[in-house]
């Protein structure tokens, strides 16, 4: 257990590390090869900040440990707007693009609420006559990634009419050499890393005798969330609520279409509505009173008493969970 809990710790920097190397090295190339920063800041960039739940999820469906898969996606989702969100409004009230609240907050609600009812299958019906079992099947993924094909181009369509505004500065081109090093060793950080936090968080749970949902929900869900905490903190720091929110917004989307559309399609996800249905609501919940305070008092602004209220939110349910 020793052992496994070092590597849990050691897992986390490893696999954030892995993916931030990744994206560099894979954006130096696209660079070097003439891909348009439009282009590179859609795919590598964003599928690489998604790359630590994307390889927690992958190999937690692979060795088995559903409830761990599909409790960290909820989890993200949770942290990204009560977590991350209460601390960037806090910092500085945020003011949201009317693209965002009308289109990317209520799809990533629209996600949630899609992967409930997916997961509770005997719920819808009772009979069990044409029921399959609660659990998220291939069919499901496909129903997913269909939705995520749909959220990237309306991404593309919306980017492409910003395109002079869009300029990413913070793409460096490298050496062949180095770029493909970094590649090489971003891969090994994310292999080794999410193979430890697996392993760790499946071993955490079997020795405290905790639901591996509880440690996916709130450890492992906390410790993937961190690129997104950092990058929207600092975002609010620099005035920048756009990015702030947008980061949150387009990451929730990302985690239940994206992510757990591939792992569903690897290897059906098992859902267990005593694990996961109480984290389904708060993550509907959270999402839905994300929408409802843009409306309330200064209009598309998340105001810094909101940013108290979600924080006070989070901390209560983690403390709920845990007691």
């Amino acid at each position: 257990m020793l052992l496994e809990g070092i590597l849990f710790v050691i897992g986390f920097p490893a696999l954030i590390k892995g993916a931030d190397l990744l994206v560099d090295g894979s954006s130096s190339i696209a660079k070097r090869l003439k891909v348009s920063d439009i282009v590179i800041g859609l795919t590598i960039v964003s599928f690489g900040t998604s790359a630590p739940e994307l390889i927690v999820n992958v190999l937690a469906s692979l060795s088995g440990a559903t409830d761990l898969a599909i409790a960290n996606v909820l989890g993200s989702n949770i942290a990204n707007i009560l977590l991350i969100l209460g601390a960037a409004a806090l910092i500085t009230p945020l003011t949201v693009k009317s693209d965002t609240v009308w289109k990317e907050i209520p799809l990533g609600l629209l996600s949630v609420v899609l992967l409930f009812f997916m997961g509770n299958d005997v719920l819808m019906d009772p009979s069990g006559q044409n029921a399959i079992g609660n659990v998220l099947s291939r069919a499901d993924g496909v129903v997913f990634l269909s939705f995520f094909v749909v959220f990237m181009y309306y991404t593309f369509g919306l980017v492409r009419a910003n395109k002079d505004k869009t300029k990413d500065e913070d793409i460096v081109k490298m050496s062949w050499n180095k770029s493909i090093f970094f590649i090489v060793l971003g891969a090994l950080g994310l292999a080794f890393g999410g193979k430890w936090i697996v392993d760790g968080a499946t071993a955490l749970a079997d020795y405290f005798e905790w639901p591996e949902a509880l440690v996916g929900v709130t450890i492992v869900a906390i410790g993937t969330s961190l690129p997104e905490l950092a990058t929207s903190v600092v975002a609010a720091m620099r005035g920048n609520a756009d990015i702030a929110v947008g980061n949150v917004a387009g990451s929730n989307i990302f985690n239940v279409f994206w992510i757990l559309g591939v792992s569903s399609m690897i290897s059906p996800l098992p859902y267990n509505p005593s694990e996961s249905d109480m984290s389904a609501i708060v993550a509907i919940l959270s999402a839905a009173l994300l929408l409802v305070f843009l409306f309330l008092g200064k209009k598309h602004v998340l105001q810094k008493w909101q940013g108290v209220l979600f924080l006070m939110i989070y901390f209560g349910y983690m403390i709920y969970l845990i007691v």
